[in-house]
């Protein structure tokens, strides 16, 4: 084959050659040809054959050379966990300015190992739901580009800027979506099919989800003058959709529901957030996962049965956490209930899981260890345990010490005949209009008025005979069915005007007022002297800041109709220290005004009157009495009227059930019963006023027997949900998931390694021993790193910009810091976490292709003194979910338990020189068992895995699509049939993908294994 007289390089099959003219152009030979006066080289390039001359080729010279010292063998593992990021791995942490807080981790570890990137977030108040998204879109930036997020919350939250501030945290810059912006995006979507650049990342308020919005101008589809959300071909697509504070969709006829459905069916990854009362079996939570998982939650039908297994697995987790000497049996008997039920029958019985649990039950001995870890497997089989993270309160300790306070005021006699009056009034239209529910509603809202403020009375009663009130107003009141009809207006015209007349001639004197001014004055000696005072109703609110202000009070008022830019520059008066002139001192809210909003700085509120639903109290509680609140307890001051029906509710309801002394987030679904049977007996106009206290006072008893019952059931870790949720548990959790290769300081050891390579050793280039560092590089070193910056996929985030911004400006100097800890408190300091692109050009700057050797030492009681040799592969799990893992290998069995914490703590052995080459092949061997055990399992667990959920999403999909073709057959409007269809059409597509899905998950199911470095690691029992 040799032609001996020719001059040019021979090759031979497999050597590795790469193109003189362009190095990028690299592969095997598979070929030589003779050939005169040169032979010809058939090269392997990029999937294809590719022939070359002899003469353009040069061979690739394997570096055997690399033997790596500690440090830089650590910052190559580091590298390959940037480069090829595992599912069994957290890279939010230590990657966001915020503190380290393991129960917030919780639904970033179960959005990752999800089937679909979707989750529900329903966390008491205050617990940290905003944090929490942010670490998942964190999560998902280290994972792939996130280049568009749609975020969706109350408008309130977009005035003062909750979510932009909090997304600040992530180094994310988010745009705020007004009713312009939007039409401009629609708009610029109709024409080139393609949301603008400018607002890949937004906040949109549920306000400016309307008809008008979803169908068009007119509110129907496809007219001349603009089209709609619905009509957009392609539809728009963002990565991720956050939706906060999701109830606000629970009513499947709004536009809110249909706009936020819309959106999370054309995204990638989706997250519910919200903090309002979830029962298993609610028809809210169905319409939720609705949404939110239409694939698995089909039809409130097919959600109850799903639900039917929950209790017995509850049962079961009981029990082996009760470790009773019959433990395994009743954990078996009742994990058999769970598989009896329909749901069990149809799709738990075939879960493979749930086989090997059962089996696990049946069979011998199970060690402490194991049964601990046989709990957290039970957990998963919950139906809804990988689509709801659910923390409460209770789970991780109170915040602060509550302190409640009540200060009762009587009527005076003038006001107190302005009561009765209003009672008599009430009679009289109750019996003429006996059964009309809209006079119930009404009525029982003029009376929670008048145990405000009496002062307001007269104002509302206006507004109705007027028609001024909104829809908003009447919400803000907790009173939406209370809004009468202009027909019911009419009918009862008369009596209410009688009523006005009489409230005009009340005389001025008001002592709530004056005790609410004397509170005040004594909070204001106080150096915390911010209050945040609470009503349900805006007439309420108008009058005390008209007083208060008057008085030289420094005062704010937000409601729902406050401008947002007004709300904005409040809250900021609100925050300054009082010493500051304009600050403010007092805010009056609404129930409206103040959701989902944070005020830890403040410590004391004031309810001016009570909402009846507790709630709705614990709510406003939640925003002092949450994550961050400095003082170690926050007051609660409540102004009663005595003589009132909210007075009975208080005494004899809300304080007797606890709701002020602390969090009742686990008993959400007993209050809500409260909440209902509260109304039922309040508005049953037939009860005489004892009959009424006696009622209220036997509403509480039952309850609070109930309420213990829970927290009983608490105190034994058993929740509704299955999450048997500990502090402890969860740290272990999380350190599992995490990687000292993606530690702050094996970051910077990275950092470092990549610019001593760049600039050499001689000169220091980040200075500082302290956390706050300053990076300082001259102008040449800085384009060398614009044009490694340059070579990869940049995503269009803040940071890249900020980082290329600076690579291409004057100034040498940069900020920086390593630590969440010091990011936190220096906003301003440029955070090198492992997304960023520094990092990111770090990691690829190192040749992870090449295996590198390392000589280390490491002294250690866990395994006996001695020379031990290692391997490190790198394992890529293929299947239905694709994985990448290092799977350290030694040459004991011992140590290769070990030895990923010790390869932690070694450093630089001096032997580096002469020792005896690696017994690669010896090693390998250990591995090939270790690797064909595990694939072997690995193929079973997919094969069983991917059958299950193939007759999962069978049985899914013939309930889908009978579900759609009977709406089709209902809907009477074209646009809605065409959109029923387009729905039809899309579930058939989807169901044939998945299939598809599966049938390639199972045919490819396999882990591929790859040696990526070998070492000597020499163990010293020495102290």
């Amino acid at each position: 084959m040799n032609n001996t007289s020719n001059p040019s390089p021979e090759f031979a099959l497999g050597q590795i050659v790469f193109l003189k003219a362009d190095p990028s152009t690299r592969g095997a030979v598979v070929a030589v040809l003779p050939g005169a006066p040169e032979n010809r080289v058939n090269v392997f390039v990029d999937g294809n054959v590719h022939t070359f001359y002899p003469s353009q080729l040069q061979l690739e010279v394997q570096d055997d050379s690399r033997v790596f010292s500690c440090d830089d063998f650590h910052a190559y593992l580091t590298a390959l966990q940037i480069r090829y990021p595992g599912l069994s791995t957290l890279y939010s942490l230590n990657a966001a300015r915020v503190d380290f807080i393991p129960y917030q981790y919780r639904p970033v570890l179960k959005f990752i190992k999800a089937d679909l990137p979707r989750l529900l977030i329903a966390d008491s108040v205050g617990v940290g739901k905003t944090i929490e998204a942010g670490l998942i879109l964190r999560e998902l930036q280290a994972r792939s580009d996130v280049e568009s997020v749609l975020i969706i919350c109350p408008r309130p939250l977009v005035a003062e800027q909750k979510w932009q501030r909090e997304m600040k945290r992530f180094d994310e810059n988010f745009e705020h979506l007004d009713g312009a912006k939007l039409r401009y995006c629609i708009r610029e979507m109709h024409l080139d099919g393609e949301w603008p650049e400018q607002y890949q990342k937004v906040i949109l308020p549920y306000s400016l989800l309307d008809n008008t919005l979803l169908l068009g101008p007119g509110g129907k589809r496809k007219k001349k003058s603009g089209k709609g959300l619905l009509d957009l071909d392609p539809p728009p697509h963002f990565d991720l959709v956050i939706v906060d504070e999701a109830h606000h969709i629970r009513n499947q006829n709004t536009a809110n529901h249909e706009a936020v459905r819309f959106f999370c069916e054309n995204a990638d990854a989706a997250v519910f957030l919200t903090a309002t009362p979830i029962q298993l079996g609610s028809h809210d939570l169905f319409v939720l996962l609705n949404v939110l998982r239409p694939d698995l939650i089909l039809d409130e039908e097919s959600f109850n049965h799903m639900a039917e297994p929950n209790p017995f697995i509850n049962q079961a987790v009981d029990a082996a956490r009760a470790q009773e000497s019959d433990w395994k049996q009743t954990a078996k008997e009742t994990i058999d209930q769970a598989g009896a039920t329909a749901w069990g029958q149809s799709i738990l019985k075939d879960n493979p899981e749930f086989k090997r649990i059962r089996n696990q039950l049946a069979g011998g001995r199970i060690t402490p260890e194991d049964r601990v870890q046989l709990i957290t497997d039970m957990e998963a089989l919950h139906t809804f345990s990988g689509i709801i993270n659910r923390t409460r309160r209770r789970d991780i300790g109170e915040f602060t010490i509550r302190k409640p306070q009540t200060v009762e005021v009587a009527l005076t006699t003038e006001q107190d005949e302005l009561h009765k009056a209003l009672l008599e009034t009430q009679a009289e239209i109750f019996r003429s209009l006996h059964g009309n529910q809209s006079v119930n509603f009404m009525m029982t809202t003029l009376r929670r008025q008048l145990a405000s403020c009496l002062h307001g009375l007269e104002p509302l009663l206006e507004d109705i005979l007027t028609r001024r009130l909104d829809e908003l107003e009447w919400t803000e009141a907790d009173a939406i069915d209370a809004m009468p009809s202009e027909e019911l207006t009419t009918q009862i015209r008369e009596q209410v005007q009688e009523l006005i007349e009489k409230a005009k001639t009340l005389d001025t004197e008001d002592l709530k007022l004056e005790a609410l001014r004397k509170v005040v004055r004594s909070r204001q000696r106080r150096r915390n002297n911010k209050i945040m005072i609470f009503s349900s109703f805006r007439h309420t609110l108008s009058y005390l800041y008209k007083h208060l202000e008057a008085e030289n009070f420094r005062v704010g008022l937000i409601h729902g109709d406050v401008p947002d830019e007004e709300r904005l520059e409040l809250r900021s008066r609100f925050e300054k220290p009082k010493a500051e002139r304009d600050s403010l001192d007092l805010m009056l809210f609404s129930e409206v005004g103040c959701e989902g909003l944070d005020y830890q700085f403040c410590d004391c509120i004031i309810n001016y009157d009570l909402p009846w639903n507790p709630m709705k109290v614990e709510q406003r509680i939640g925003r002092i009495d949450r994550k961050g609140q400095k003082s170690k307890s926050v007051s609660i001051i409540n102004l009663i009227t005595p003589g009132t029906v909210d007075a009975d509710i208080y005494e004899r309801c809300l304080l007797r059930i606890g709701v002020f002394e602390s969090a009742l987030g686990g008993s959400e679904e007993i209050l809500g019963e409260i909440t209902t049977e509260l109304r039922d007996i309040v508005e049953n106009y037939a009860l005489t006023q004892e009959e009424r206290r006696i009622k209220l006072q036997q509403l509480a008893d039952n309850h609070i027997r109930l309420i213990q019952e829970q927290e009983k059931l608490e105190a034994q870790q058993l929740d509704l949900f299955g999450f048997h949720f500990l502090d402890d548990r969860m740290e272990k959790e999380v350190k599992e998931a995490s990687s000292f290769w993606l530690s702050s300081a094996s970051v910077q050891r990275l950092v470092t390694r990549y610019l001593q390579q760049k600039i050499g050793t001689e000169q220091e280039f980040i200075l500082g021993e302290k956390p706050l560092k300053t990076l300082r590089l001259a102008e040449g070193v800085r384009n060398t790193l614009l044009d490694d910056f340059q070579q990869f996929s940049r995503e269009k985030t803040r940071v890249y910009r900020d980082w290329e911004r600076w690579l291409k400006g004057s100034d040498p100097h940069l900020s920086i810091t390593f630590e969440a800890d010091c990011a936190t408190q220096h906003p301003n300091a440029v955070f090198i976490m492992p997304t960023h692109p520094l990092v990111k050009q770090a990691a690829a700057a190192l040749n992870t292709e090449q295996e590198v050797v390392t000589t280390l030492k490491v002294r250690t009681r866990k395994v006996p003194s001695g020379r031990y040799e290692f391997a490190i592969y790198q394992w890529r799990f293929l299947g239905i979910r694709e994985n990448l893992v290092l799977k350290p290998i030694a040459s004991s069995e011992v140590l290769t338990s070990h030895l990923n914490y010790l390869l932690e703590m070694a450093e630089d052995s001096e032997a580096q020189e002469g020792q005896a080459p690696i017994q690669k092949d010896a090693l390998e061997k250990t591995h090939q068992h270790l690797w064909a055990e595990a694939r072997d399992k690995h193929r079973e667990r997919t094969q069983a895995l991917a059958n299950y959920r193939r007759e999962n999403l069978s049985t899914s999909h013939q309930k889908r699509v009978m579900l759609l073709e009977d709406r089709i057959a209902q809907a009477t409007d074209p646009n809605i049939q065409r959109m029923r269809q387009s729905e039809l059409v899309k579930a058939e597509a989807d169901y044939r993908r998945r299939l598809q899905e599966f049938d390639e998950a199972m045919a490819k199911a396999d882990i591929t294994a790859e040696p990526v470095a070998y070492g000597i690691l020499e163990v010293s029992t020495d102290p």
